[in-house]
């Protein structure tokens, strides 16, 4: 009862195809594959000031020196 059989599988995969039609499904993958590789895309562009920080040759310009206060005294 917990598992389903690769007939089962098929058999879904069946119906949802004649529910929604092959051209829709190609969409709706080519849509996804966009949007994965978009959100890849972000993430090698947000990755790359991250590694430049622990390589050291980050701009230093944009440094702010503050003191911090103990406000519970």
């Amino acid at each position: 009862m917990g598992s389903f059989s690769i007939w089962h599988w098929l058999i879904v995969l069946v119906i949802v195809m004649l529910v929604f039609g092959t051209k829709k499904l190609r969409n709706i993958g080519q849509d996804l594959g966009g949007a994965v590789k978009g959100f890849k895309d972000g993430m090698k562009t947000s990755e790359e000031p991250i590694d430049q920080i622990q390589q050291g040759s980050a701009p230093t310009d944009k440094t702010v020196d503050v003191q911090a206060k103990d406000v519970h005294k």
